[in-house]
């Protein structure tokens, strides 16, 4: 599907944007993982979270969906049975990786792939641990990459000191610490998002957070929760930096989730000199919730490093967007994780954006961007890569032509109704 953006407008309106994916992919995982239901409401029905409650099914869990609820029937961690099939997670490296985790405890054979794109990303991170902890895992490359079979078991706590600050990789190694005696303890360099910790706390896990280190108690009795997920700052984030940048704009994001680990983005916003108001905060099951208004101002270059970046990996590329009209120059650096995304977004966000007229230059760990460009229209790819067709939308509204966005379809992946949304807004200024 092309999407083509065809006039500069302002952004004026309220929108919710759809549930937190990576709350929605570990409350259905541990929703299996518990005994009794869960209930969680605000469950995000893209493609991604789908991917994972498919695999749960094949390992014979419960779960009903409707229209507003997800309801998971719990099965404990004793009662995952081994699939007839291959578990396939489609292009969501937050499915294989957590479920590797889990795959690894159990008493049977499993397969998991992904999609062509999935099967290029690296899993040896998280492979080798859990082969550490006593789980067979068996695949391309000496298991490091998909498709991935697995032979569970009886698993032994570990210490693990992570390369690089990884919530999926620390999260996999938490729930393969559930399956094993003892405490299994996961050091990162840098702290990397945390809803992995709260929610295991809340579904009964005993566990230990100091610094960047968490320690888990094997062998917990999971209990079904009532989960309410806030909305998505990572799909909020789109319209935080649309507002930011174009004029006449204001738009407020209600419910969305502003846990400090996820956060960043706000942080550097602020930093650009943003006009940014965070307002209503309260705790929803155990994670922090607001409404954030944004309005149309003047953005000031910045370096984006270090402990930022596990805090907002995934707002780098529509960062990089923002500082194309930002004065001064913005450097991002640390951030090599992005060339091992759904695409190399590093490389990526500069080679789309020089169709348009636009100069980012690429470095080995992240990205230079001179401020005050004009972008022209034109065509560009989103390269089956959802942040990066929505990091294309906001270049798009600044642009002084039409842009078309081939394969913008992929937006499904974690935000359903993006273009609608975005379309909603425009509307809401010309009104």
């Amino acid at each position: 599907m092309t999407v083509t953006l065809t006039c500069k407008e302002a952004l004026r309106g309220e929108i919710t944007v759809p549930g937190d994916k990576s709350l929605s992919h570990r409350a259905v995982i541990l929703g299996a993982l518990a005994e009794g239901e869960t209930e969680i409401s605000g469950f995000l029905a893209g493609r991604d979270c789908l991917s994972t409650v498919n695999c749960l099914r094949q390992l014979g869990v419960p779960v009903v969906t409707t229209e507003d609820r997800v309801i998971v029937k719990g099965v404990g961690l004793e009662g995952l049975r081994e699939p007839a099939g291959i578990l396939d997670c489609g292009n969501s490296g937050t499915t294989a990786r957590l479920l590797l985790g889990v795959l690894a405890g159990q008493p049977f054979f499993s397969v998991i792939t992904g999609d062509e794109s999935l099967r290029r990303r690296p899993m040896g991170r998280v492979t080798r641990p859990l082969v550490q902890m006593g789980a067979c895992i068996a695949g391309r490359a000496q298991g490091r990459f998909l498709p991935l079979a697995v032979a569970g078991g009886r698993l032994r706590p570990v210490f693990h000191r992570t390369p690089v600050a990884s919530a999926q990789l620390k999260s996999a190694l938490l729930l393969a610490g559930l399956f094993a005696s003892g405490e299994t303890v996961v050091s990162e360099p840098e702290k990397s998002r945390d809803h992995t910790e709260r929610m295991l706390a809340a579904f009964g896990a005993k566990v230990a957070c100091e610094g960047t280190t968490v320690t888990i108690e094997g062998r917990p009795r999971l209990k079904g929760q009532k989960v309410n997920i806030p909305g998505d700052i990572s799909s909020a984030a789109f319209f935080l930096v649309a507002a930011a940048i174009t004029p006449g704009s204001e738009v407020v994001v209600r419910e969305v989730g502003v846990n400090p680990t996820r956060a960043g983005i706000i942080d550097v916003l602020k930093e650009m000199g943003a006009e940014l108001e965070i307002g209503g905060v309260r705790v929803e099951s155990g994670e922090p919730v607001a409404d954030i208004r944004v309005r149309y101002s003047e953005l000031a270059g910045t370096e984006i490093s270090g402990s930022l970046i596990p805090r907002l990996i995934d707002e780098l590329p529509v960062l990089a967007v923002a500082a194309l009209f930002a004065r001064g120059k913005t450097v991002i650096k640390d951030a090599r994780e992005l060339r091992v995304k759904e695409t190399d977004r590093i490389a990526a966000v500069a080679e789309e954006v020089a169709k348009l007229g636009g100069r980012i230059v690429p470095t080995a760990d992240g990205m230079i961007i001179e401020g005050m460009q004009a972008l022209a229209g034109g065509t560009v790819s989103a390269r089956g890569d959802h942040r990066m067709a929505m990091s294309l939308a906001v270049a798009a509204l600044r642009a002084e032509g039409p842009v078309a966005i081939t394969e913008s379809e992929c937006t499904d992946i974690s935000y359903p109704g993006f273009w609608q949304d975005l379309a909603g807004l425009q509307k809401g200024a010309a009104g």
